[in-house]
């Protein structure tokens, strides 16, 4: 303990500056850290300013404007920290970019948070656009959170729960039918087993008005069957088909995969023709980086232009359940095959 005060009482004011400024952040003392601030730029020979003191003090401020009694403040200091890490020529990272765009979107600026975000280019990750993208949601501004979202998209970032979330509904609310059967899918394909708050968009969007109305009242039962296959199964990604007052609540499925609620068994999906292409592909990338003499390609062009329906791994299917003592290749499991 007496080591402990003694360390504490060598520290130069820069490390006494820094231990000062990591407790403001671990207890989120916004005025502790205000006061740091001020006496750090009353004293620029003896504190000098660098990044990650700016991004400690960005960060206090973005954890501070939740609080009604501290968010004008965080705001107001939070702008001018970063003001003055510009000033400094300090080159903000992704860090600093998703605190002041938090604080952009507290003050209900999603254009200034999006522009935020987009400054760090191909550095940015979820967090840096999400600011953005909830503010636009809040605000009901359903064609620019669709522009967020895109320019997620083209940087490669994957959208969790909460984002498609919001994006579902500003649809629902904005009566989006194309969007909200989009959003609906791409839940279904990322996400599965949603929470309670998605469920209530999704039940508000099939309980509403608007969701009786759309969808075509004839459509073509091949072309859907054949989309459903095409897909894998369980889904025809064609849009709304039918009109009409959808019922819709909460169920169980039993352990066969039956739904407790209506009684109709759910199907099995399989991976989709895209999906299937993107594995055979990878499948196919492995064989040959694997084999220094492989002749896998001459095989796929071979297959390609054959009239054979299926290949069977003899390989696999003559080593099939011969994993004991007396076992080894067996050519007349294969042969069965030919039967």
């Amino acid at each position: 303990m007496d080591k402990a005060k003694n360390k504490k009482k060598n520290l130069t004011p820069e490390g006494q500056f820094r231990l000062s400024l990591d407790n403001c952040s671990k207890t989120k003392d916004l005025s502790t850290a205000i006061s740091l601030y001020e006496s750090a730029i009353s004293e620029p020979s003896t504190i000098r300013l660098s990044n990650n003191h700016f991004n400690s003090f960005l960060y206090i401020c973005s954890n501070s404007f939740s609080d009604p009694s501290t968010k004008n403040d965080a705001i107001q200091f939070g702008f001018r920290v970063f003001e003055h890490m510009g000033s400094c020529n300090i080159t903000p990272n992704e860090a600093t970019v998703t605190a002041v765009a938090r604080l952009a979107a507290a003050t209900d600026d999603g254009d200034r948070a999006f522009e935020l975000a987009k400054g760090v280019g191909s550095c940015g990750k979820l967090r840096t656009y999400g600011p953005a993208l909830f503010c636009f949601c809040k605000m009901g501004e359903a064609d620019k959170t669709y522009q967020v979202e895109e320019h997620m998209r083209s940087l490669g970032l994957q959208l969790e729960e909460a984002e498609l979330a919001g994006l579902l509904k500003v649809s629902v609310e904005k009566e989006r039918e194309e969007k909200v059967y989009q959003y609906l899918h791409k839940l279904r394909m990322s996400i599965r087993s949603v929470s309670d708050s998605t469920a209530e968009i999704i039940q508000s969007w099939f309980g509403g008005e608007m969701a009786s109305k759309v969808g075509l009242s004839n459509w073509d039962m091949d072309q859907v069957k054949q989309a459903i296959l095409q897909n894998g199964g369980g889904w025809h990604g064609l849009g709304w088909l039918g009109k009409g007052k959808w019922l819709a609540q909460r169920s169980q499925i039993a352990p066969d995969g039956r739904c407790l609620t209506c009684g109709e068994q759910l199907v099995c999906v399989d991976i989709d023709r895209a999906e299937t292409e993107r594995f055979a592909e990878s499948v196919a990338s492995l064989a040959m980086e694997r084999e220094v003499h492989s002749n896998f390609k001459e095989f796929q062009d071979w297959l390609e232009n054959s009239d054979y329906d299926a290949v069977v791994d003899a390989a696999n299917v003559g080593l099939f359940q011969q994993n004991f003592a007396e076992g080894g290749f067996s050519i007349a499991q294969s042969s069965l095959l030919l039967l």
